[in-house]
């Protein structure tokens, strides 16, 4: 199990070990921890003390973000970035928080970028209790997500002003892979800004009205993300539409000179297959009349063909 842990009390930073931090007393005991085994579990019901009704969420591996109301505490969980390589379908890691007056404790299966922001900004002394900490940590947040989506948005436009029937294939590549990343990170944005929203409101003691105007200012940018990301994949929708479209001009401009060339071919191919005809040995072949018979065939043949086309409306 890794992670780390400060005690702050006015203008004193102490990183203290993971197990004396449960018995430390200052206005911040913040308890990190990185892992994806059974000993957060243990650390967290043991040394800890938390009951399991707080252990299973911040151990919990599929999240949402979200935000509870829990006694004096709140339970919170975050999407943010992650120095790892995530998944497209799953481009955020989590962090599960567990804070009530003068202690924090935070619980991330993959290292997030944004709490190594908080670290620094704790050993600054920036931080001073409880509020300042989730504050901070959900402004870090929304501050890496805002040039990403912003990015999304800049690749889309590109995408748009080179609309080009030679690019097609690049450019549907280009627009499907920011649709899926649009759509993924939408899909935690969203709730996000209501776990931020909400937290902002809980009438917890450990909540200045400094950090509560932090948490509206995140839960705001959260929103404007959320909002763009929904442009994004609407205009990344009909960008593919259009490519679609141009696709199918193309396809259709080709299709034409291929059916002026057939028409060309056609008649020829017909006079040539009907002069160099081999009647000979087929019934009445000696008789005079034998080819002039093949002709009206031919014909009989080419009118009901036309005539079933004109009764479907095949013409129209």
């Amino acid at each position: 199990m890794s992670g780390f842990a400060y005690a702050v009390d006015g203008a004193s930073i102490q990183p203290v070990d993971l197990h004396d931090a449960v018995n430390r007393t200052a206005e911040l005991v913040w308890i990190h921890l990185t892992t994806t085994n059974e000993e957060a579990e243990s650390y967290l019901c043991g040394a800890a003390g938390l009951p399991d009704y707080i252990v299973e969420p911040l151990l919990a591996a599929e999240t949402r973000p979200r935000c509870d109301q829990i006694g004096d505490g709140a339970y919170l969980n975050l999407r943010g970035r992650s120095s790892d390589d995530m998944p497209m379908s799953d481009p955020l890691a989590s962090v599960r928080v567990w804070a009530v007056a003068a202690r924090v404790i935070s619980v991330t299966r993959r290292p997030m970028t944004a709490v190594a922001v908080v670290e620094a900004r704790v050993r600054e002394g920036h931080i001073h209790d409880p509020g300042d900490l989730i504050a901070e940590l959900a402004s870090a947040i929304t501050e890496e997500l805002d040039p990403e989506v912003a990015e999304l948005g800049d690749t889309l436009d590109d995408c748009e002003e080179q609309l080009d029937p030679g690019r097609v294939f690049e450019l549907r590549r280009q627009v499907t892979a920011v649709r899926v990343q649009a759509i993924a990170y939408r899909r935690f944005l969203s709730p996000q800004r209501t776990a931020i929203e909400k937290l902002g409101s809980l009438p917890v003691a450990w909540l200045h009205v400094d950090d509560r105007m932090h948490l509206a200012a995140a839960a705001d940018r959260a929103a404007r993300m959320a909002e763009e990301l929904e442009s994004i994949r609407e205009r990344a929708a009909l960008t593919h539409e259009a490519l679609t479209d141009l696709r199918a001009e193309q396809i259709d401009a080709r299709a034409l000179i291929i059916s002026i060339v057939a028409m060309i071919f056609l008649p020829l191919t017909f006079l040539t297959g009907l002069l160099g005809m081999n009647v000979k040995g087929i019934p009445y072949a000696d008789q005079p009349w034998a080819f002039d018979g093949v002709v009206a065939v031919c014909a009989a043949i080419a009118v009901a063909i036309t005539g079933y086309f004109i009764q479907r409306h095949w013409f129209r």
